[in-house]
């Protein structure tokens, strides 16, 4: 059935459900008056993601479901729909929806939130599209957990040292926060897992680093950034700054440097760009495919549409003139409420207000009890007091109590007990078995 706001009931829009979608449905609803508004949010998925923390999952410190909150199971008071927004008709205020199950539909509104986020930015590379595998969904976060330590398997398995080279070749292509966490993580479960292993050990693994710009976490300052790649090469990890990756066919990395090298695992973070269903949207656009929005979360020229988080370019008053807030979660977070509140100040005919930010810092996970981070611009931490400050407030940052909790009882669990190494690569293709012994060998007929 196609949703219909209740007559005389305006309809507040909300096209995505992560972080902005999210936690703007969730102020919205809290604050809405009885019978003022029918809230809708539309996403693909019926969840939202703590991008946050796909690093620690994928090195099995925080369960997969942890890091998901059902967008029902919190959004009670809202319609949502599974499917895509795929266009908007701006001049009648409908969105033009598919839902999960191919159904099309139209949705009148009043105001629309646009909070689709991001996409990987990828560049044509070749071979990128066949081998890489990327860090944007817990899907992908679970993935790579299970092929690397599938690749530790067949490490172990074989005597030809050159499959096993492949195997124990890992490629980390981004020097920002999902890179430099991700390889960190990564390689700290890789560590604890060869120590189940009779013919692996860290001393054949090669794990290598490789960011375009010239330091890795730019977001930390010089300082930082430098420490951390003297930390992660202390760890083995080899670091190329100022390169980048030509080709990986076949999973033969070309970087740019002249290193050469075969790499079973190969992941892509450089970064993100907006959406590309934007350009469906009818929506003034920046030089970047962002959506043009002004201070006050309302997209230029567009009383009645709203953006904020990775999808929009919205400028930050704290910063230098035109200058933009950075696509991430700590803004995301906050311009959510203000966006939230500045819908129902327009439906109540109240003035609106700019968001504005002071800059509460950038915490970095480095594997167990190693991270760094900058509080307020000027309080630096280092190895385990910056790693007890990532959790902690990321786990305060989680959606809902339930998933709090769950977090934080995973990450005693895992204080107490020893790391989790099995992988279960069978998970890509679970039909497999089945298939095989309902399919009759050709010996029988």
């Amino acid at each position: 059935m196609t949703p219909a706001p209740v007559p005389n009931r305006p309809r507040i829009l909300i096209a995505g459900g992560g972080y902005v979608g999210l936690y703007t449905a969730m102020r919205l609803l809290k604050k809405v008056r009885p019978g003022e508004a029918t809230v809708t949010v539309v996403d693909p998925r019926s969840y939202m993601t703590y991008l946050p923390f796909l690093p620690e999952a994928a090195a099995g410190n925080v369960a997969p479901r942890n890091l998901v909150a059902s967008l029902r199971g919190v959004l009670t008071g809202a319609e949502v729909v599974t499917g895509h927004v795929v266009s908007v008709d701006q001049a009648d205020k409908v969105a033009h929806v598919t839902t999960a199950a191919g159904d099309a539909l139209e949705l009148p509104f009043d105001h629309l939130v646009v909070a689709l986020g991001s996409v990987s930015r990828t560049f044509p590379i070749p071979g990128l599209a066949e081998h890489a595998i990327g860090m944007k969904s817990v899907e992908e976060a679970i993935s790579l957990r299970n092929h690397v330590l599938a690749e530790l398997d067949r490490a172990d398995s074989t005597t030809d040292e050159t499959v096993k080279r492949k195997a124990l070749t890992f490629v980390f292509v981004g020097g920002g926060f999902a890179g430099v966490e991700t390889i960190a993580e990564v390689e700290d479960m890789a560590r604890d897992a060869a120590r189940t292993y009779h013919n692996v050990s860290r001393e054949d693994m090669r794990f290598i680093l490789v960011e375009a710009a010239g330091r890795i976490l730019p977001e930390m300052g010089a300082d930082l950034g430098v420490w951390t790649m003297e930390k992660l090469q202390a760890r083995g990890i080899e670091v190329y700054l100022e390169t980048s990756m030509e080709s990986c066919v076949d999973q033969h990395v070309v970087l740019a440097n002249g290193i050469e090298t075969d790499a079973s695992t190969i992941v892509w973070t450089a970064g993100v760009r907006p959406n590309p269903a934007l350009a469906h949207f009818g929506l003034p656009l920046g030089p970047r495919g962002h959506v043009d929005t002004l201070p006050t979360l309302q997209v230029r020229g567009l009383e009645h549409v709203w953006a904020a988080g990775d999808n929009a370019q919205v400028p930050d008053l704290a910063g230098e003139e035109g200058a933009w807030c950075p696509p991430n979660a700590q803004h995301a977070v906050r311009q959510a409420p203000v966006l939230a509140d500045n819908v129902l100040a327009a439906l109540r005919g109240r003035p609106v207000t700019e968001y504005r930010h002071k800059n509460l810092g950038a915490v970095a996970g480095l594997g167990l009890h190693k991270g760094v981070a900058i509080l307020f611009g000027r309080i630096k931490l280092k190895g385990r007091p910056a790693w007890w400050f990532h959790r902690l407030y990321h786990g305060s940052r989680v959606p809902t109590l339930n998933r709090k909790i769950r977090v934080f009882v995973d990450w005693c669990l895992a204080s107490l007990l020893k790391r989790d190494t099995v992988g279960l690569i069978e998970l890509e293709h679970p039909r497999e078995p089945f298939t095989e012994a309902a399919t009759p060998s050709r010996s029988r007929t």
